[in-house]
């Protein structure tokens, strides 16, 4: 046998992006004969250590010069950049033939500012999965993975009907409210588990306090991503904002009920073959993106997200479940 193409794929951030190039990996070693490594923030081992298709991961931690050192040690062939910002540019130093991801910023900006769409249709994932098309690697549309840690266990009884909620969200424009969220739990029979960081503590909190019945759960902050992964794939269906939670579902082939207001399905980052029976509700406001990231809206302060009702989701929900 041939010695195999030693590949490093590179991906700093953040949990959705990470996931979205899961397929790159499946691909790369289904399909050639290839050692592969992986180089992202220590922050999201938790997504990359269980993946079976990789057979090693650095980490950026203190030291990028000290990075640098030992990645130039192992005399990779190619270095598939997925992330494309300054600091990765900076692996050239590494004198390998190196290909990067086209991000279509220009044409991001031209949709977001006058409506023009340029072909931005394209997933995430198949931009990524271009960014490897020289090696003679074809998508095998199987989807994302996600590779759970069966030790998981949550203080829950997921064994039961249950809705799974992703509060979160990257900017406060990208999140339902607190109101919206309470107002559809008063109407659902089913538990809800609300899932988010630190950060979305204390809206887990307020929701639960202007919920008047007692079966919502505050698990955010409580658990890690991988426990926040077992509840996934246990829940009946996910809710969620555009967050790395729902990439997750996605992987997980969930049903998943998707938000969309500053940031819109069609510019590459929707669920990426979810369950079947998913639903995307979008802000009626507009049709385009208000921002670049989501961290602002043309319409209100708040984000045009707010303006999805309580009814629509409940509609959605009954869709799904039935």
């Amino acid at each position: 046998m041939s010695k195999p193409i030693k590949i490093l794929i590179v991906r700093f951030s953040s949990i959705g992006d990470i996931v979205l190039t899961s397929p790159v990996i499946r691909c790369l070693k289904t399909q050639i004969n290839t050692e592969l490594h992986f180089l992202t923030k220590y922050q999201y081992h938790s997504l990359l250590i269980n993946n079976q298709y990789l057979d090693k991961i650095y980490y950026l931690e203190n030291s990028f010069t000290e990075t640098l050192r030992e990645l130039k040690k192992e005399n990779y062939d190619y270095i598939i950049d997925l992330h494309n910002n300054i600091r990765s540019f900076f692996l050239l130093r590494l004198g390998v033939k190196m290909k990067r991801y086209y991000k279509s910023n220009f044409n991001k900006i031209l949709n977001i500012n006058f409506g023009l769409k340029l072909n931005n249709k394209i997933h995430t994932v198949e931009r990524y999965m271009q960014t490897i098309k020289f090696l003679g690697v074809k998508n095998d549309h199987k989807g994302l993975d996600y590779f759970l840690d069966i030790k998981n266990e949550i203080d829950f009884n997921v064994d039961q009907k249950f809705i799974a909620w992703s509060i979160g969200g990257s900017f406060q424009q990208k999140q339902l409210s607190a109101e919206q969220v309470s107002g559809v739990c008063n109407n659902l029979k089913e538990p809800v588990l609300l899932l988010g960081g630190e950060n979305e503590k204390h809206t887990g909190d307020r929701i639960i306090n202007l919920t008047q019945k007692d079966n919502v759960y505050n698990f955010c902050g409580k658990l890690s991503v991988n426990e926040s992964a077992y509840v996934i794939n246990k829940c009946s269906v996910l809710l969620s904002n555009d967050t790395g939670l729902m990439h997750i579902g996605a992987a997980l082939k969930k049903n998943i009920l998707s938000f969309w207001g500053c940031t819109k399905p069609d510019l590459g980052f929707s669920p990426y073959f979810p369950g079947e029976k998913s639903i995307k509700l979008v802000s009626d406001k507009s049709q385009r993106q208000c921002s670049k990231h989501g961290s602002s809206c043309r319409f209100t302060k708040e984000g045009c997200i707010k303006g999805i009702s309580s009814e629509s989701i409940l509609n959605s929900i009954s869709k799904i479940l039935s």
